[in-house]
């Protein structure tokens, strides 16, 4: 598993429960997935020989990109490679990675999409807003990090989404997108897997999932999203085309406008979704197991068994060591669940935890999400003489540290 973030450790444990062994790859020492994985390693993904070097060690059967990040031109090396399977394809990971390509393809299918601009530095994205008109929607080329559309009604605002979106990325690439007067965003988990009456590949649509993001960030999620049975129609449609288009086996985060019944194609993401962790409180099975299910081409059952909701909990302030108080009066709401991803180091705006909760109704789970997150704090671990004096550990080697006799330890290692 290349990426080893809060939607690699739900995923770790849905490859597990199947019977898989599992390797995760990190750039950084003690990621979330690194802690719960039966092996860990730390090493540059984006580095084509680094990830082409520990796969001839390993050997894996699948190597399953948990992030856009990777090296693209491994995952095609590797997707040549009959003895490894990429997840989903080599060029699903690379489209995807650039929402520019990608729309592309979406446009060469016929997809309805809004108009969009790609820029590469602020002057042009102001000319790119001048053409377009305000508002307009501003998106980094790839998104991570549960980082995704900012909203911009004035050129006041410009500046501050330029500087939100590029956050944290390597090169400065941005997408001005023309503003639909749309009613709602949506998400639609499209899973493509064998059916087990025909033998053949097919797909499976779950109900569809609404979500807000403020400030760029993602800040709740709730399933099912009321839609007419139309615009979902449509929806399926559009999610069944690109996923198709992207091929392989696995689950198609799709993202969609809603605008009355009339659907506008938003991006897709071959993996998991930041937007549908919630699945484990409200689907028969969650979007973790279902892309394990998929990938090894297992039965699918896509059943919603409850209303549910989800508040994300954000750093505040930049943090080393992190600790979290008020998690017992968050779990005294009814039907209300924890995650704590376990990052041991924050920054305003990461991500670090979830709330969710289920209801008869998705009002009251949103509800009960918002109040359960309310009452839990994200602050500094306070120092303490030993702490303080400890020694820092020591610096992995950058391309690949370590091995299967060391990974045990690494897994359980904190920061």
């Amino acid at each position: 598993m290349l990426g080893g973030g809060e939607l690699a450790k739900g995923l770790v444990g849905a490859f597990q429960n199947l019977g898989l062994e599992v390797h995760v790859v990190d750039r950084y020492e003690g990621s979330p997935a690194q802690q719960v994985a039966h092996f860990s390693y730390t090493a540059d993904i984006d580095n084509e020989k680094a990830v082409l070097d520990l796969v001839e060690h390993l050997k894996p059967q699948y190597v399953v990109p948990e992030i856009e990040g990777v090296a693209v031109e491994a995952l095609h090396a590797l997707h040549d490679d009959s003895s490894t399977t990429v997840v989903p394809t080599a060029r699903a990971c690379e489209l995807t990675s650039d929402r520019k390509k990608l729309r592309e393809v979406a446009e060469s299918l016929g997809l309805p999409t809004t108009a969009y601009k790609v820029v590469e530095n602020f002057a042009d994205l102001e000319a790119a807003v001048e053409e377009l008109g305000l508002p307009c929607i501003v998106k980094p080329d790839v998104a991570t990090s549960g980082r995704g559309h900012v909203l911009v009604k004035d050129h006041d605002q410009l500046k501050d989404a330029w500087d939100n979106v590029r956050r944290g990325k390597k090169n400065s690439w941005v997408v001005a997108e023309r503003f639909v007067d749309f009613d709602y965003e949506v998400i639609i988990m499209a899973v493509r897997s064998i059916d087990p009456e025909t033998g053949k590949l097919a797909t499976w649509f779950s109900e569809p999932i609404g979500y807000e993001h403020a400030q760029g960030n993602l800040v709740d999620c709730w399933q099912p999203k009321r839609m007419s049975q139309r615009a979902f129609e449509n929806a399926r449609s559009v999610a069944a085309r690109i996923s198709n288009e992207l091929g392989g086996r696995g689950i198609f985060a799709v993202e969609l406008f809603v605008a009355g019944d009339d659907i506008y194609f938003s991006s897709v993401t071959p993996r998991p979704s930041d937007k549908a962790m919630l699945t484990e409180a409200t689907q028969r099975f969650s979007q973790y197991e279902l892309h394990a299910r998929a990938i090894l081409g297992l039965p699918i059952d896509i059943t919603l068994v409850s209303p549910g909701a989800s508040a994300l909990l954000h750093a505040t302030e930049d943090i080393n060591e992190v600790t979290y108080s008020g998690v017992e009066e968050a779990l005294q709401v009814a039907e209300t669940d924890v995650r704590l991803f376990g990052k041991p180091s924050a920054y305003p705006g990461r991500r670090m935890g979830l709330i969710m909760a289920t209801a008869e109704d998705v009002s009251e789970a949103r509800d009960r999400a918002a109040i359960a997150a309310s009452r839990i704090s994200i602050t500094a671990a306070p120092v303490t003489p030993a702490s303080a004096e400890s020694e820092a550990p020591a610096v992995p080697d950058p391309e690949v540290a370590g091995s299967e006799e060391a990974g045990s330890e690494q897994a359980q290692s904190t920061e």
